[in-house]
């Protein structure tokens, strides 16, 4: 059983990837109940909280159900980092991450994010700051390097883990990669292996099948496995990787049926949380990836994202089970006549 600080979260965990505009209370509630064992918060700028800016202070929003969880923040001023720790353990989360792998540009450039790999010492002493002013376990994303003359996550995680890091999630590319090219887990295997570390190493990167899953659990020797973008818009992956993991069969994939309760729910907590019409506008960027496959779905995208009002976009939504229902997503090309 893998443990994070004295919370126990999987055989082999699967976790959700903190993502930006993705991973918030509603999409989390679904990948949760799909077989997500470990989530995260989007990454919450330390800067904000200290200003205590709506949108940062929104995010640390966690609920009972979906336990365990860690709140993840990013930042690269000391006193900030340490006061958004004070205030990340007010609200009780499972552990609190630190980003160290976002390589976007407007994160990089203040020396946040993967903008930290060009200052190993920093990056150290910034966590070292963060874990002493919290009770919380502390663990770290973070990527191979900055590029690929400069990978040096080996001598990273076994310092991590001398300051009292807890466990470490590793995306398999540098932050010059971006999310572009393939992962190289090779990396993590390294790190896993290596006889002085003892705290878990979660692999992310490329995982977007039960099959690819299981080749990389099998092959690299982790410790559990991150999701992010094969999750959006298909919270079934966990589902069936667990699947494939106990039988060694593939899942069907879910039915219309499936996809349309997955999409009202999601827009239902979306409301919920975030009022009626701002739940409803950000609902919209999600409607195409849980209908991809569908033939001649445009039509009906086009009305999800041009209504305002809940009873309408909930008709819609029948309309689209009504039409699909028996849809073979096996075989896309073909659809069972009504």
């Amino acid at each position: 059983m893998i443990k994070i600080g004295n919370e126990e979260i999987g055989v082999f965990p699967l976790l959700l990837a903190p993502m930006e505009d993705v991973s918030d209370p509603p999409f989390r509630a679904l990948c949760k109940e799909f077989g997500a064992d470990l989530m995260y918060t989007e990454f919450i700028s330390t800067d904000g909280l200290v200003r205590n800016a709506e949108k940062s202070v929104q995010k640390l929003d966690i609920y009972d159900y979906e336990r365990p969880i860690g709140i993840q923040i990013f930042g690269s001023d000391f006193e900030a980092m340490k006061y958004s720790a004070i205030i990340v353990e007010k609200h009780k989360p499972t552990l609190l991450d630190i980003n160290y792998g976002c390589p976007v540009k407007k994160v990089v450039s203040r020396e946040a994010g993967a903008g930290i790999l060009k200052n190993i010492p920093k990056m150290i002493a910034l966590t070292k700051a963060v874990i002493e002013s919290t009770t919380l376990p502390v663990t770290v994303k973070t990527r191979l390097g900055w590029d690929s003359e400069t990978i040096n996550i080996e001598e990273v995680a076994e310092r991590l883990q001398d300051i009292g890091v807890q466990a470490l999630s590793i995306h398999a590319r540098t932050r010059t990669q971006m999310y572009k090219g393939h992962s190289d887990w090779s990396w993590i295997s390294k790190v896993k292996n290596n006889p002085r570390i003892h705290i878990p190493i979660f692999g992310n990167g490329d995982i977007d099948s039960a099959e690819k899953a299981y080749e990389y659990k099998n092959t690299y020797d982790v410790d559990g496995i991150m999701i992010g973008r094969a999750a959006i818009g298909y919270p079934w992956i966990f589902r069936e990787i667990k699947h494939y993991f106990a039988t060694g069969e593939l899942m069907a994939p879910p039915t219309v049926e499936e996809r349309v309760y997955a999409a009202r729910t999601h827009l239902k907590h979306s409301i919920t949380w975030k009022g009626n019409n701002l739940g409803i506008l950000e609902m919209r960027r999600h409607y195409a990836s849980y209908f991809k496959g569908l033939p001649d779905i445009k039509e009906f995208r086009a009305r999800l994202t041009n209504s305002m009002i809940f009873e309408e976009l909930d008709e819609i939504l029948n309309e689209i089970q009504t039409k699909y229902v028996g849809f073979d997503f096996q075989k896309p090309l073909e659809m069972k006549q009504i």
